[in-house]
């Protein structure tokens, strides 16, 4: 962030009370792991992950992590700390965070997983996890035979468009009998009340982003994704989720030799500027309430 921009986005930031967490969610590249950094440093308190990708210790560059150098200048958790091939659920994230909303340090819970937040902040149901035999079998469906093995309720709350989330909406149904909307109905009071917290999303403009969106990949090569991705080449599978990482399937594809590095930018580019739209789209969605930041102003 720019010295000057950072400073005039700074005097907008609500008041930040000393017994109150913060989080910050927003989209991919709009600056918020440089402001939970700010707010840690100014204010003290330890910066949380809410990114699922960023939870997998085999990618750090490649998830836009934290540097070295940044996680040296304030307390981080929940970064890296998953190995590559470990199942890892909202539910598993939550468990996670509920004892760091009473263990002393402030949080400052930054990410742009929406449905980190939401279980946080409204609840989450106390689905039982899914079997490996009926994982397996939904990796070998395609997305509209999944679908329908949805019930149509169910479907008018997901994006159907979203592999990931239609596919757990799925298993949910064939491991429990239940849909995901009955488990849905029966949840619990939340975590942690956005009233008892400052909530932050940004909201910034378009092409701001994505003109960030465009240099990023650039800037993560220079940084050392290609060689983080060849490292675990070896161990690549497709159908776990550290390597639906955006950027992964693409660089694996280079080093293949199936696609040229452009291919890889230029798709690798397509994918995030996708992501974040439809991360915009939940955050409005969902977040009405939260107190808007742009720093794109």
């Amino acid at each position: 962030m720019a010295n000057a921009k950072m400073t005039q986005f700074w005097d907008r930031l609500p008041p930040i009370p000393d017994d109150k967490p913060v989080l910050i969610a927003g989209p991919t590249a709009s600056g918020k792991s440089a402001l939970a950094l700010k707010i840690a440093e100014t204010f003290g308190g330890v910066i949380v992950n809410a990114d699922a990708s960023q939870v997998y210790d085999c990618w750090r560059v490649i998830s836009a992590r934290p540097s070295a150098e940044e996680e040296a200048r304030a307390p981080h958790l929940l970064y890296g700390h998953v190995p590559y091939d470990q199942d890892y659920s909202t539910g598993h994230w939550l468990r996670e965070v509920k004892p760091l909303l009473s263990g002393g340090k402030r949080p400052i819970i930054v990410g742009g997983t929406g449905l980190y937040f939401s279980a946080l902040t409204e609840g989450m149901a106390d689905i039982p996890a899914t079997p490996t035999k009926v994982r397996a079998a939904a990796d070998q469906l395609d997305l509209a035979t999944l679908i329908d093995g949805v019930d149509a309720k169910t479907l008018a709350g997901i994006d159907t468009r979203n592999r990931a989330r239609v596919q757990r909406a799925w298993e949910v149904q064939q491991a429990t009998g239940r849909s995901l909307r009955d488990w849905q109905a029966d949840t619990p009071p939340p975590v942690l009340n956005p009233q008892d917290a400052v909530p932050i999303v940004f909201d910034v403009d378009k092409e701001w982003l994505l003109d960030r969106i465009r240099r990023r990949f650039d800037l993560m090569l220079e940084s050392g994704a290609l060689e983080e991705v060849e490292a675990m080449r070896n161990r690549y599978d497709a159908s776990l989720p550290s390597f639906k990482a955006i950027g992964v399937p693409e660089l694996v594809a280079y080093l293949e030799g199936r696609i040229t590095l452009d291919d890889a930018r230029e798709r690798a580019t397509i994918s995030t500027r996708q992501f974040a739209k439809r991360q915009r789209t939940w955050f409005r969605a969902r977040m009405r309430n939260w107190i808007r930041a742009d720093l794109s102003k």
